[in-house]
């Protein structure tokens, strides 16, 4: 997997971005800007008016991908204590036990996902309240007009899965307006403000030494990443560094949250990808990475500011355990306080240690032509 290597294109800026001729970097740059767009966007659209119904028995949100993701970002930013059941939906069947009691939010980039606008049609049939966000003049925003649903229009940033926030505040909002999540402007505004912040330290003219996803990403280099979630709320993030070490760098990664991960993957350090034996220094930037075992496995923590008292435990003893077999053990620790901040700050560092990491491998972090492939085989 290290083949095509070259650390070098990480060193300054221009070769960075001759590296990621379709601009990446700059879409995931774009997520500050995302997030006060979109809060724009859906005050305009009428969000807030979704209270006047009072609270639905439920939230479903339908989305593929990226878009699937905002569903399980509006899941964590509401909390396992939510009084009303969040759930993502991602397929083309709505859950038969979904009514006219229950918002059904469908969510594109393109406004054009068969498995959505088949979920959201069913919705509408079935008397659902309904929001849609998607593109404006798709035909998501079509089945809006003819189901009176509230409709937000989002501009793509470029890719799907670089414009998930600009998918998720209107949810967010959503629920806001319905008393499910303490989001006020002013944690909207230090989401962005964070966000900005990680763009800045991850910036393409930082030298690699000091910029963490860079760092991260030429460890991660060889490895097989298995990332777990300390916290619903890190464990969203876990997999949306697996799903973007898909799509971003076209490389494998493992996803697990904690505990159940310690029920099972944990035996995964005595496997065929333990190296079996500690290797050179894994803090040491200048090491000489030719000394070190090719193809081992990788333990990615996503630690969450609040864990349960015995999940931190567990994630404590399996990154020892893990090097205690020469297992190499990255953690990547929330910021903030509120749980819009941490779990953005995570899928912000998630997002640049990917693109970094194709940027190294020589792989266009932009294009999935795979995906592409697929759709065309089954059209």
């Amino acid at each position: 997997m290290t083949e095509g290597l070259d650390p070098s294109r990480l060193e300054d800026a221009a070769a960075a971005e001759e590296a990621d001729p379709g601009g990446m970097l700059r879409q995931v740059a774009s997520s500050a800007a995302q997030v006060r767009e979109a809060q724009r966007a859906a005050a305009e659209a009428g969000v807030a008016g979704l209270a006047e119904d009072g609270r639905p028995r439920a939230i479903v949100v339908a989305g593929m991908g990226g878009s699937g993701l905002s569903g399980d970002v509006l899941a964590a930013v509401c909390g396992v204590g939510c009084s009303v059941p969040v759930m993502t939906v991602r397929g083309y069947r709505l859950p038969g036990w979904v009514g006219a009691a229950d918002l059904v939010i469908a969510v594109s980039c393109s406004g054009e996902t068969e498995e959505t606008l088949e979920v959201a049609a069913e919705a509408a049939r079935r008397g659902c309240r309904l929001l849609f966000v998607g593109g404006a003049g798709s035909p998501l925003a079509g089945l809006s007009d003819r189901s009176r649903g509230v409709f937000v229009p989002v501009r793509s940033v470029g890719q799907p899965r670089s414009t998930l926030w600009g998918l998720t505040i209107p949810l967010i909002l959503a629920a806001r307006s319905l008393g499910l999540a303490d989001a006020p402007d002013t944690v909207l505004e230090s989401t962005a403000v964070l966000l900005e912040d990680v763009a800045h330290r991850c910036r393409p003219s930082s030298e690699p030494f000091v910029n963490p996803a860079k760092r991260i990403a030429l460890d991660l280099a060889g490895d097989v990443p298995l990332v777990w979630g300390s916290s619903p709320l890190a464990g969203t993030a876990a997999y949306r560094l697996c799903c973007q070490l898909n799509e971003n760098a076209k490389y494998p990664g493992v996803f697990g949250e904690v505990p159940e991960a310690d029920h099972n993957q944990v035996m995964a350090f005595d496997g065929f990808f333990a190296r079996g034996g500690s290797p050179s220094d894994p803090d040491d930037f200048f090491r000489d990475r030719t000394d070190d075992p090719e193809h081992g496995l990788h333990l990615v923590l996503m630690r969450d500011g609040e864990e349960h008292p015995q999940v931190r435990k567990r994630c404590e003893a399996s990154a020892g355990m893990a090097r205690d077999r020469g297992v190499a053990v990255t953690e990547l620790r929330a910021e903030g306080e509120h749980p819009l901040e941490r779990i953005a700050s995570l899928i912000a560092m998630a997002d640049y240690v990917t693109v970094y990491l194709a940027i190294a491998l020589g792989v266009d972090p932009t294009p999935v032509p795979a995906i592409q492939e697929l759709k065309a085989r089954i059209s």
